[in-house]
Parts: structure tokens; C-alpha cells; sequence
């Protein structure tokens, strides 16, 4: 009682309402809802604190920024989620300031995609040569369709890059959520999912040795194109197996072994593919049983997806 108390009243107030309405479509800095709001970053921080304390919002510090969002039942609890969520649905999007602020709102999104995009087109170059050299993607995804599992509720996506993971499989799940240590890809995440109008996906800064995650969360993890660049990659799956459930699913994607040396120099690559046997030992050592791998042959490259579900 005195928790839902304490919420009531921190959302009791015209500014701290109409931060709660910009904030259920997705994530946003304090600098963005200065923009929109036109009020001072002092003033616009002490609410946004008020809200945060009351756990109808989530703080999410990204290097020297600060995202806010609607808490998930991930992290800040589902009861502030919730009551959230029950406010907003009485919100009026007719009134003129919930209007205006929706109009900025679309603005400041449109400014975003267009600073994603133009980081992206400068290192697109790259990446158009990059997949020249293995199958096309669209037969990869539907690889990795046939092995996401039906009904999951859960999905985290590590080492999101630009979130096409997120893109394909979160209208499959409840509950969606990339994590990348790049800024700039999580900005072009951001970006392709609020276009793709995705609201059941949320991107974060982490590390994915250190997830910020609890055990035993999700349902279903994918590691696409991401152990090449490491250099302990048996530890990422071991801490990728920690956060999945009983019977969750774990989907590796990356290359079969090959000869490519440019791949390290251009493209920063560790390790030039994996063995079969390598990811199956590893799958071992974190408690996973392995499925069977699928081998998608390219041109150097083959594309490999290997699956294993938690014990």
C-alpha cells in the first residue's frame, strides 16, 4: 500500500504525467526531454528522479548519458511497469499539450534516424564487402527462424549491433532486449526500431561478459556475428547460459573456420571461424545440450548456427 502510495503521488503533478506519456514509446535522454518539454535540465532532472525513486521509470546510464524508459519486469519491477502503463491507457492524447509534446516527440526521433544513419552509412562500405563474401542474409534469418523457439515470452539478443535480431524476432516475444558497448550501434538499434515501430524492444549498454541480468530470466539468447571479435568466447556463453531459464535456448551465429586473414586487420576479427567441436565444448562447460548445427555454404565464408538449450 504505501509503495503504490508513494507512485500515486509522484505522478500527481502536470510535468511529471506528461514525462510518463513521452516516455512509453521508448527511451529517451534528459537532453531529448529538455528539448521537447522546454523546461530546465535542473527542474526536468528532479522529476525524472521523483518518477524513478517511485520505480515508474527506469534510469539507464549509457558512458555519459542517461536513457529513461517504462521500467520492464526485467529489471525495475513489474508493479511500477504496470501502474505505468494503467495510467497512461487514461491518458487524453487529444489534449493540446500531450499533442505538442507528441509532435516534438516525432522530431526529435526523426533527428536521431538521421545521426544512425549517417554513422552508419560511413562504415557501410565495409560491411556491403563483408557480407559479399558469405550467403545472403535473408537465408540466414530464415535459418534462424526455424530454430527460435515457439512461444517464448523472453528474448535478449547479445552484442545487438544494429538490431536485427530485435527487428525479427521481437513481435515473437513479449519481452525483447539488446545489449551492445557501442553507443553508436545502439543509437542505429534505437533508430531501426522505433521505424520498424517495435515497443516491445529495448536496447542497453553492456558488457557481455557481465550482463546486467538476472539468472534464469529468459527464454531464448542470441550471440549472432559476435564471438569472432573475442577473445574468450567460452566465457560469453557460459554468461549468456547463466541468464536463461530451465529449458531456455541459447543460437550462436557465426563462421565456420576460414583462411580470410583481411577479416583482422579490416574488420577487427579474433578468431577466423569456429570448429563444431569447439562451440559444442563450450556449450558443454556452461551446462547447454547441444542441438544440431546448420552449415550455410558461402563464398569464402560458410555461415554456421549452432543451438543448445539449458539443461
Amino acid at each position: 500500500m504505501d509503495a503504490l502510495i508513494s507512485a500515486l503521488k509522484a505522478v500527481a503533478d502536470p510535468s511529471r504525467l506528461r514525462l510518463l506519456a513521452l516516455l512509453r514509446g521508448g527511451e529517451l535522454t534528459v537532453s531529448e526531454l529538455v528539448h521537447i518539454t522546454g523546461q530546465s535540465q535542473p527542474r526536468l532532472s528532479r522529476h525524472l528522479k521523483l518518477l524513478n525513486e517511485a520505480g515508474l521509470l527506469e534510469r539507464i546510464p549509457e558512458g555519459s548519458w542517461v536513457f529513461y524508459r517504462i521500467p520492464t519486469d526485467l529489471h525495475a519491477g513489474v508493479r511500477g511497469a504496470d501502474l505505468a502503463r494503467c495510467l497512461l491507457d487514461l491518458v487524453d492524447d487529444s489534449d493540446p499539450v500531450i499533442a505538442r509534446d507528441q509532435a516534438r516527440l516525432k522530431a526529435v526521433m526523426a533527428e536521431r534516424e538521421r545521426e544512425a544513419e549517417g554513422y552508419f552509412q560511413s562504415v557501410a562500405g565495409d560491411w556491403d564487402r563483408l557480407r559479399s563474401l558469405h550467403v545472403d542474409e535473408a537465408v540466414v534469418e530464415d535459418a534462424l527462424a526455424s530454430v527460435f523457439p515457439d512461444g517464448a515470452k523472453r528474448f535478449l539478443d547479445i552484442g545487438t549491433g544494429t538490431g536485427r535480431m530485435l527487428e525479427l524476432f521481437a513481435p515473437r516475444t513479449d519481452i525483447a532486449e539488446g545489449v551492445d558497448r557501442s553507443h553508436e550501434m545502439l543509437t542505429i538499434a534505437r533508430a531501426h526500431l522505433e521505424r520498424a515501430e517495435i515497443q516491445n524492444a529495448t536496447v542497453r549498454q553492456a558488457d557481455l561478459f557481465q550482463l546486467p541480468c538476472k539468472d534464469g530470466v529468459y527464454d531464448v539468447a542470441i550471440i549472432h556475428q559476435v564471438l569472432h571479435f573475442l577473445d574468450r568466447p567460452g566465457d560469453a556463453i557460459i554468461e549468456a547460459a547463466r541468464v536463461l531459464k530451465p529449458g531456455g535456448r541459447l543460437i550462436v551465429v557465426d563462421f565456420a573456420p576460414h583462411d580470410v586473414e583481411s577479416l583482422r586487420s579490416r574488420h577487427a576479427h579474433r578468431r577466423l571461424g569456429f570448429l563444431d567441436k569447439d562451440i559444442v565444448g563450450w556449450f558443454h562447460n556452461a551446462h547447454l545440450k547441444p542441438g544440431s548445427p546448420q552449415h550455410l555454404i558461402g563464398n569464402p565464408l560458410t555461415v554456421s548456427i549452432w543451438q543448445a538449450d539449458h539443461e
